[in-house]
């Protein structure tokens, strides 16, 4: 298996797959622009030190990023070689595993995302399985048995030196604020192969979770069951507990784990609503999260924070990206009246950066007056603050909206509108359209 991996056809398909998602230097610097160069002069070299059984991982380059609740979540950066070596490794062990990954994990693969895990679970809810064991597993990445995962994968990997590889990588140590730690469990969050080794160790519980003839989703480490009662939850629930603690040993955090009715319910950033419609009697509709809603705000806050030094065709481009990416992983959702209220709010910001960007009140006034503004109006407020002003019809009539599409501004509903499922098809029969 190991030639397989270094095959010159495989190797270049790892090393275009690394430079399509970019990303850090790890701890030797090098950056994936200087992957080419290194790869001309040490490729025969790094070959024959693998073939060998010699070669060593450098250290992983600890990286702590912010979580939605206030916390950190630590990635790890391997190095430019290593992310293609374990990239080649993916593709050549991925195949041995995917034919046996259940249909209802949805995490890390191939025509399969979050849309597909939410649509799946309100199906089951419409069937009437509306008590739902909601379990979280306490720092997965973090938590996973080495010795555990390395027999499940020498099930289907026989080749002693990939299995060193994968071995070597898992055990590397890494580098956080310039103390290097050991390592004796967990996978590292943000190499190549984390995603799949992560499904070959849930697997696992789907395969439990399937023998018990269990209805369920689970996308990644985030996973639910649903029954048709409340005791017959309490049974599963307490069967899922033991089965994670003694043949995986991976702990429950018993805080975000628990039994709950679809209202009490959130999957992916959404959450279930009665739809209240005469014959929709137990359906639910989806609706967004407070969080979900609150992230997308502070993200457009940023981008239109009016001393961020951007021209406004720069932040109308910021502003594109953040909202197609947001409205195509929520266009499920109900949420065209809660769009139409941030699209209000948003281009009164973009009023005040326009306000801000006029900077002195002689050019204020002169703005005004070109927007057919009388004169002694536009002189008085030319005066006045930049917020206040905004929101005031003097420059809601005059900035329109009209003018804002001009420059290129789109609204968030406008946006939404053109990649919903159309709103007469069933919310849990509507299929996952791919968004360009």
């Amino acid at each position: 298996m190991i030639e397989k991996v270094l095959h010159r056809g495989n190797l270049l398909l790892a090393y275009r797959q690394v430079l399509a998602n970019k990303g850090s230097a790890g701890v030797d610097g090098m950056s994936v622009n200087g992957l080419a160069g290194h790869l001309r002069v040490n490729q025969e070299v790094l070959a024959s030190v693998i073939r060998s059984g010699q070669y060593l991982p450098q250290p992983i380059l600890g990286v702590a990023i912010p979580k939605s609740n206030g916390q950190k979540r630590l990635l790890g950066i391997p190095t430019i070689t290593d992310r293609l070596l374990q990239q080649a490794v993916n593709q050549t062990i991925a195949p041995l595993f995917k034919l046996e990954f259940r249909p209802h994990g949805y995490g890390f693969r191939p025509n399969r995302n979050a849309q597909q895990a939410v649509v799946q679970a309100q199906k089951h809810i419409h069937e009437g399985y509306q008590h739902i064991v909601d379990i979280d597993l306490k720092s997965f990445f973090d938590e996973v048995e080495h010795c555990l995962l390395l027999q499940l994968i020498y099930r289907k990997v026989k080749c002693p030196l990939t299995l060193r590889l994968i071995r070597k990588w898992l055990r590397a140590p890494i580098l956080i604020q310039g103390k290097l730690t050991k390592r004796r469990k967990g996978v590292p969050q943000g190499s190549p192969l984390s995603p799949l080794l992560s499904n070959i160790m849930l697997h696992e519980l789907d395969k439990e979770l399937k023998k018990q003839g269990l209805r369920y989703v689970r996308y990644a480490d985030d996973f639910s069951v649903y029954t048709k009662s409340a005791s017959e939850a309490r049974q599963i629930g307490n069967s899922l507990y033991l089965f994670l603690k003694n043949k995986l040993r991976l702990p429950i955090n018993r805080e975000k784990s628990g039994i709950r009715r679809p209202m009490d319910f959130q999957l992916l950033g959404y959450r279930f609503v009665p739809t209240y419609r005469k014959g929709d009697k137990g359906k639910y509709q989806l609706v967004v999260t407070e969080k979900a809603w609150d992230r997308l705000k502070q993200n457009l806050k940023a981008i239109t924070r009016k001393t961020t030094p951007s021209t406004f065709e720069e932040r109308v481009q910021q502003l594109k990206e953040v909202q197609r990416g947001w409205v195509n992983y929520f266009r499920l959702a109900s949420i065209q009246g809660k769009l139409k209220e941030v699209d209000s709010w948003l281009r009164n910001r973009l009023r005040h950066c326009i306000w801000h960007d006029w900077k002195k009140p002689e050019r204020k006034r002169k703005n005004l007056i070109r927007l057919s503004i009388p004169t002694g109006q536009a002189y008085a407020w030319s005066r006045k603050g930049g917020w206040a002003v905004a929101q005031s019809p003097m420059l809601v009539t005059t900035i329109t909206l009209k003018r804002l599409v001009k420059k290129g501004y789109e609204s968030l509903l406008d946006y939404y509108q053109k990649v919903a499922p159309q709103l007469n098809e069933p919310l849990y029969t509507r299929p996952i359209r791919t968004v360009v």
